[in-house]
Order: C-alpha cells, then structure tokens, then sequence
C-alpha cells in the first residue's frame, strides 16, 4: 500500500476526539496514544531526540543538511473535532474516482454531493477517503499529521534534499482551543512555523478569526411537576427562549461567508433545574467579540427581567486572536509559502481563515505561523474527506518550502 495512504488510515482509525467537559490535559486517552506511535515512528526514522511530554505533545527535530538556514517548524494535531463520533472510524477508499455523488455505506442517507463539493469535479481518477457514514473521518488534522510524518520520512531517506533544522511539534486538544496551553514558541525554538490544517491544495493562510468561547448558564427552580404550578422556571424552556431571542438571518454560520463574523451555538445540555449553552464567539475584527458577547448579556438581562426566580450567567473565555497581527515579525512567512506552492507547479490562493489553528495562538505568543493546506474537506462531519494525490501534493510544496528558507 502507498505509505501516504497507509499512514493516514492507521492514525485515522485510533480514536482523538476531544472532550471540552474533560479537567485533563490532553482531555481523551487516544490523544496520548496516536501521539506515542508518532513519537516511536520518528524514533524509528533516525531522530534521536523525538519525543513526547508529559501532555502528550509530540517533539522532534530534523538536522539541516543547509547549516545556517532559518529554522522551521511543522504542527498538526491529533484530536478530532468533539462535534462528531470519532469512536470507531473506518475510512472507506475510493479508489480511481469515477465522478458522481458518493453514498456512504453504513448510512446511505449521508451522500457526499458533488453539486456541495465541486472540487471533486476536479479529482477524477484520484483516490478518495470517506468515512462509512458513522462517524467523522479525522482528516482534520490526521490528514496533517501524515503529510508531516511523510516529509519526516523523505527528508531521513534523502539527505541532499536542501533545508534548515526543522521542527516537528504534534499538539492535542486543538479542537476544544487548548492545542498551546502547554506549548511556548521557546519549546519549539524556530524562527518561524506552519502549521499543516486546510483544505484542498496551494491554499495559504495568514489570517485567522479572532476568536471566544461564551457559557451561558441558565439555573431555574425545580419542583415535582404535580405541585409546578406557579413555582418552577424550566430552564430548559428559558434556553429555549434564549436561543429565540438570537439573529437569525445575521451573525450565524448558516448566513455568512468570507469576513463576516457570527455567534455559534453548538451545544446545549442540561436539565429542569440548570441548562447551559455554549456559544462559539468569532471575528476578524477583535473588538466586535465584546459586542457578541454584549448581545448574550443583553438577552440574558432581558428573560431574568420576565423570569426574576432564575439566574442566567454569561461568561467569556479567551480563545485566539487573529494570527495577522503578529505576522509583521517575519514578513516572509507568507510570500515563502505562495513561492513553495508556485514550485509544485499550482497558482497560490491567499486566503483568512473561517476558523482557527494551534497557528493563531502560537503567532499570538511571538512566533509567527501561517496554515497551509492538508487535503482537508467537510471537516467535523460525517461527510469529511481527503483526497490521497491532494496530500501527496501537500507533501511536495513542504519539501519545496523548506527548500525556499534554505535558499535554495
């Protein structure tokens, strides 16, 4: 089997989902697990120093065969999104895609369209890696994963291949926004990094949203529903209120694109006496998290004025800031990567990503580091998939990148 291919099912099949509930870092066992075959198959390919700490990040450092280039890093995590199962994957292959819709086997239901996915058009003939339709696939970031343990493997085969030091950083818990919670750009010690967790090919990424996590606790009164009567507040039906009380033609994921922010509600559980929501706050412009936020203080204010024997708290947590700012410490990072792709012979696509990376964080701490692509589609579903000759792909414009910072 092509060892691209059977590197990414092997990781793909280990179970990462992240567990935003969980008091441990990292917040799932499997975590630890994909983290400590990645630290042995490093070991294997000859770097001595690889390997994992106590929170499970994965180190490891590739010796320049160019002394005196910059040093470049290469992250990925190896959590999955907690939005879907990742208990059980199994990636079904697509060998020498024919075209058309696919059905997923296990859940004929779940049908990835080519009319929502028109990439595909364009991967004809290519091998396509599906979920069977219960679980997500993991691609996000396993496809990342494998394309860096690839170019780990070329670049211990072939030691004319001309680059710095590189660095190797595995991060878990991305997904639930704690991937650098125990990670400082000191740790890494590079000059700049990448991390491999996009979509598609030649998409690089200098630009994120900034980015909170609000809690909105609802605590009603709860009674035997015998005697309710004029006594229980149902903050099950006061969540439900809430969330009515929320735009809905703006400021959610469904109704905007490109630059425009929203206010996600992405989970919800609770009983009777308390419920709470968990919101996604996100922007490209900073300042207008506050007013996300203001917004849920405000309809909290609003319900407790109609409800006064409930409480309703609404609090905010930090989660990353968008990763242009600290971009002006290595101007190059950026133009390097738009050169790599032009090198595997694509046209580039500069773009800000909807979303964030262990990459925004670590940028925020000082070190600067933009997102390239991975061969990543509808991540966090059931109707994720990867394209094998897209990672391949990915793979080369590494190589070639590391190659631009050793000036060659």
């Amino acid at each position: 089997m092509d060892t691209l291919l059977d590197r990414f099912l092997r990781y793909a099949r280990i179970d990462t989902q992240a567990d935003e509930r969980a008091t441990t870092y990292p917040s799932t066992p499997g975590q630890l697990v994909l983290a400590k075959l990645l630290r042995d198959e490093l070991l294997a390919m000859g770097y001595a120093d690889a390997r994992q700490t106590e929170f499970g990040i994965v180190h490891a450092t590739i010796p320049a065969t160019v002394p005196g280039a910059p040093v470049v890093a290469l992250n990925s995590h190896v959590d999955t999104s907690p939005e879907f199962s990742g208990h059980g994957v199994n990636p079904v292959i697509h060998a020498n895609y024919a075209g058309g819709d696919i059905v997923l086997p296990k859940d004929t239901s779940r049908v990835i369209r080519m009319s929502e996915n028109p990439e595909l058009n364009h991967l004809i003939g290519k091998t396509i890696i599906t979920t069977d339709g219960t679980t997500l696939l993991g691609a996000d970031d396993k496809a990342g994963v494998a394309v860096i343990m690839e170019v780990a493997k070329l670049l211990a085969e072939d030691k004319t291949i001309p680059h710095g030091v590189v660095k190797i950083v595995f991060t878990c818990d991305e997904e639930i926004g704690k991937g650098v919670l125990h990670l400082e750009p000191a740790d890494i010690g590079a000059d700049v990094a990448y991390t491999l967790d996009g979509q598609g090919t030649a998409e690089v990424e200098g630009e994120t949203f900034s980015a909170d996590k609000a809690t909105v606790t609802i605590t009603g009164v709860n009674i035997h529903p015998s005697i309710a009567k004029g006594r229980m507040v149902n903050a099950i039906r006061l969540a439900g209120m809430f969330l009515e009380r929320l735009p809905k033609r703006t400021l959610t994921p469904e109704t905007t694109a490109e630059r425009e922010g929203f206010l996600h509600p992405y989970t919800i559980d609770g009983g009777v006496p308390q419920t709470k929501i968990y919101f996604l706050l996100r922007d490209f412009e900073t300042p207008r998290l506050a007013e996300q936020a203001e917004l849920l203080r405000t309809i909290a204010q609003y319900l407790t004025r109609e409800y006064p024997e409930a409480t309703i708290d609404v609090s905010v947590v930090k989660q990353y800031r968008n990763m242009r700012d600290g971009m002006d410490k290595e101007p190059r990072a950026v133009p390097y990567a738009l050169e790599a792709v032009r090198r595997t012979g694509l046209e580039p696509k500069q773009l800000s990503i909807r979303g964030g990376t262990d990459g925004a964080q670590l940028t925020a701490k000082g070190l600067p580091t933009p997102n390239l692509s991975c061969g990543e589609h509808n991540p966090h579903s059931p109707l994720e998939w990867t394209c094998l000759e897209e990672m391949r792909t990915n793979v080369k414009t590494v190589v070639e990148l590391l190659k631009v910072w050793a000036g060659k």
